[in-house]
Parts: structure tokens; C-alpha cells; sequence
């Protein structure tokens, strides 16, 4: 638990004349389920698509599984791209295809197997994100927002990857579907070995599952570390968020 499988080291980032990160440092430990937080346009979303290697910063340097990203070449960062999934907000599920197909469309793409072998994953991978067989025919307009969820996320784990990438997963989830959630991440998390990275906003999420997480904030890191040590921080955006309302009502529960 104490290896950094990420690291991130001065990002800058720019839009034009617009910065958005100046020098955003951090680190995620292997096997640790890990929080991007901060206020809307601070660069949460901005800063994951960059460790994913969909957009480059203007300067800094990312080390993921012991790969400097702006060093590898093509076939490294294929290679690479295996090693996680990735949950986006929406699902992103495409809605000509069954879940099946859905699920099977990167092991079509990235591996020799089989048809019957595909459809074997695909059904151990349904089970593995609570969901029966029988819903591998269905198309994502016929489930509900929380299936669609777990189908996102039974694709997401389909190459085994030790990097699991989350945006927003409770998101449009009712409370018990979001706690139902929190903990399948914990048990797959403990099961496959993985280490999470996932943007946040559940406070529920933030109090039980996250093990650490950074704050960003004015274009920098505001704080990093665990929810006792970020408490005591007098940040704005964090005495609004941790200290709140809906914050000291979650505290009582």
C-alpha cells in the first residue's frame, strides 16, 4: 500500500490564455482507493483524462505503473491503455449494441479469444457487477440508470486492468443504489487487486470508501491526505464542503 502507482508532478495546464492547472502535484498509492475533488472548473475531469492519456498538459510530468506518459511511444502506450478502465459519467454505452457487445467490444478489439470464450467473460464479468446473465441481450435503453451503470463498469474491468477509473459513479443514483455501489467498487477493489481513482462529489462515498484524496482548488492543490487530516484545512471550498450542512448531517449519522 505505500508504492505510488501514480504520480503526478507540476502539471500545467492551458487553454489558450487560460490556465487551468499551475503546478498540481499528487500521488496514488497501489491498492488504495483515491478522490479527485474540487469545486466545478477547478480541473478534476481535466487532470483524469490527462493520466489517461486523452489530452496532454502543457508541461509537468505523469508516471503511471512506472511509465513516464511523456516518454512512451506508440506501442508502450497501447500496451499501456490495457492496464485500466474506465467508468465515464454517463456510461457512455453504445445504444445500437447489446450489453453483451457492449462488454465484448475490447476484448473483440485487443485480444485472439474466441467468440465462446468472449461470451464466458462477459457473463463472469455480469456477475462479478451484480447483474444476471440473462441481461446480456438487452440494449442499454431497457435498463435502468444503475444496471447501466454496472454494465459501464463490467466493460471497464473486461481486461483485468490494475487501474480503475471512475467519474462521478454514484452520480443519478437514489441512496441506496449509491451505497449498493460504493460497496461493489470496495469489493472489486479487494478482489481484483485494484487500485481507484474516482471524482467525487458523494459525501457518503467520500466518508466511507475514499481512503485518500486531494482537493483542487485556484488552479493548484489545495490539500492531499485523508479525511482527518483535510478537515482541519481552512480552505473555503473545503470548510463549505466538509462543514456544511449536508456535511455535519452526514458526521451524525
Amino acid at each position: 500500500m505505500n508504492k505510488n502507482i501514480i504520480e503526478v508532478k507540476n502539471i500545467v495546464t492551458k487553454f489558450g490564455e487560460n490556465i487551468v492547472h499551475d503546478g498540481v502535484s499528487f500521488h496514488v498509492k497501489k491498492g488504495e482507493i483515491f478522490g479527485l475533488l474540487g469545486g466545478s472548473g477547478s480541473g478534476k475531469s481535466t487532470i483524469l483524462k490527462e493520466i489517461i492519456m486523452l489530452t496532454q498538459p502543457f508541461s509537468g510530468e505523469i508516471t503511471v505503473l512506472g511509465h513516464s506518459l511523456s516518454k512512451i511511444g506508440i506501442q508502450e502506450t497501447q500496451e499501456l491503455r490495457k492496464s485500466w478502465g474506465v467508468l465515464f459519467q454517463s456510461g457512455a454505452l453504445f445504444s445500437p449494441l447489446t450489453v453483451e457487445e457492449n462488454i465484448a467490444i475490447l476484448l473483440k478489439e485487443y485480444s485472439e479469444l474466441d467468440a465462446e470464450t468472449i461470451k464466458d467473460i462477459v457473463r463472469i464479468k455480469l456477475s462479478m457487477v451484480g447483474l444476471p446473465s440473462s441481461s446480456a441481450k438487452l440494449y442499454p435503453a431497457e435498463l435502468s440508470g444503475g444496471m447501466r451503470k454496472r454494465v459501464a463498469l463490467a466493460r471497464a474491468l473486461v481486461m483485468d486492468p490494475k487501474l480503475l477509473f471512475l467519474d462521478e459513479p454514484t452520480s443519478g443514483l437514489d441512496p441506496v443504489g449509491a451505497q449498493e455501489f460504493d460497496k461493489l467498487i470496495v469489493g472489486l477493489r479487494d478482489m481484483m487487486d485494484l487500485t481507484v481513482v474516482m471524482i467525487t462529489h458523494d459525501l457518503d462515498s467520500i466518508f466511507t470508501i475514499v481512503d485518500r484524496f486531494v482537493v483542487l482548488g485556484d488552479k493548484k492543490v489545495v490539500i492531499e491526505g485523508k479525511l482527518d487530516s483535510v478537515m482541519k484545512s481552512k480552505d473555503a471550498f473545503v470548510e463549505k464542503f466538509f462543514k456544511g450542512d449536508r456535511a455535519r448531517h452526514r458526521i451524525r449519522i
